[in-house]
């Protein structure tokens, strides 16, 4: 779960940045939009992970 702390600390900055840097606002909000999904892609990898553990553990 440390790379779903670093992805979110990456969004975070995005929107940090956005708020920040009114020329470029939507680039970074954008940037925070990817960094976004890949927080969710990797909590879904993460419970997918753990229901196949279970399921073998299950077996």
């Amino acid at each position: 779960m440390n790379t779903l702390v670093e992805i979110r600390s990456q969004e975070f900055l995005c929107r940090e940045r956005a708020a920040l840097d009114s020329e470029r606002r939507v680039f970074w909000l954008a940037q925070a939009q990817e960094w976004e999904q890949r927080a969710l892609d990797e909590i879904a990898y993460h419970f997918r992970e753990c229901n196949l553990q279970a399921e073998l553990n299950a077996a």
